[in-house]
């Protein structure tokens, strides 16, 4: 289960310290006598290479990116609900459930593979802008480079304000501000933003009545085998869970969690990952049937009540708007079983 850890939760994410997560779009100093808003200088995040901490740093773009390589399916998803279909050069990581409303758009796109991408593979397409999951910046296999690597050689990034620990749900509406920056699409931009804080409403909405639960996440592609993931610097995944009154019982403990302590914490609900979408993975039913079987967790609530569920993990650690699906998703089921 723990083979290429790294490669299913984060990426280097999980042991980032940063205490804020705010960004802003700096005024730009000049432009051309036709009026262009370039350049446009964003605040962003760079990492050396080794390192634990995001640090700011200034990413100029001197025109609207034409060549942009994404680096998951849920970065390009974003791209495209911005109408930038015509501006995506590739994407890296496609596998995971996609967005319906942009599923026709995404086929049309040149896939660099279904699992985290070198950055041979991203510099392949000949990008002008890298983008996406911060964790994935970085210069191991499964990384595109690091920010500063790929700055140096003249490729402006941006590192999604999502996915770096410290942010929250909110971080969501900065990036789409952001990239209406970048791509001087601010229309779209907004109205996208609108449709998913009204989306957001509504799921608070349906479960304004309910009672605060605690949770605890197991990250696990054998049903035999107990993982325990506290996500102890995932902000982005504890905010997300606690819109729908979900509380990660173990978000303050640092370390692995044993089988032992998860029983003796008894949580109220398991959530578990999906991989439903990759060929030959196990699905989250097949999860959900394994802990039903095992007698060594008979005890717990969340067993004798039937309340483990499984939310693809796109949804779990994507890092973007996809998020609200499997929390909508997710309430269902829950209101259905009780």
């Amino acid at each position: 289960m723990k083979k290429r850890w790294a490669e299913f939760v984060g990426i280097g994410v999980l042991a980032v310290a940063l205490g804020a997560c705010s960004q802003s779009t700096k005024e730009t100093t000049t432009q051309s006598s036709k009026g262009s808003a370039y350049p446009i200088t964003i605040e962003n995040y760079s990492k050396a290479e080794g390192g634990t901490k995001w640090t700011k740093k200034e990413e100029t773009f001197t025109k609207a990116p034409s060549k942009v390589m994404a680096n998951t399916r849920p970065a390009a998803e974003l791209l495209l609900h911005l109408g930038l279909k015509d501006r995506i050069a590739g994407v890296g990581a496609t596998f995971g459930e996609g967005d319906p409303e942009v599923a026709a758009q995404f086929k049309e796109l040149k896939d660099l593979g279904n699992s985290y991408i070198s950055k041979e593979t991203a510099l392949s397409v000949d990008p002008d802008m890298m983008y996406g999951r911060g964790g994935l910046f970085d210069n191991q296999d499964w990384g595109i480079g690091t920010v500063d690597s790929i700055n140096e050689m003249g490729i402006p990034t941006y590192v999604l304000e999502s996915s770096v620990t410290g942010a929250t749900f909110d971080s969501v509406y900065k990036d789409i501000d952001h990239l209406g920056e970048i791509f001087q699409v601010q229309s779209a931009a907004k109205k996208f933003a609108k449709q998913i804080k009204n989306r957001e409403a509504n799921l608070k909405e349906a479960v304004a009545d309910n009672k605060k639960q605690t949770f605890a996440y197991l990250h696990m592609t054998d049903p035999s085998q107990v993982v325990v993931y506290a996500a102890h610097d995932e902000s982005f995944f504890n905010d997300m869970f606690n819109m729908i009154k979900l509380d990660n019982v173990f978000k303050d403990q640092t370390g692995d969690v044993s089988e032992e302590t998860l029983i003796e914490t008894d949580p109220d609900v398991l959530i578990v990952g999906d991989w439903s979408t990759i060929e030959g993975s196990t699905t989250g039913t097949q999860v959900i049937e394994g802990l039903y079987k095992n007698a060594k967790l008979s005890s717990m609530k969340a067993i004798k009540n039937k309340q483990v569920y499984a939310v693809d993990y796109n949804y779990l650690f994507g890092y973007g708007y996809q998020s609200l699906t499997g929390l909508e998703s997710l309430v269902k089921e829950m209101k259905a079983n009780q």
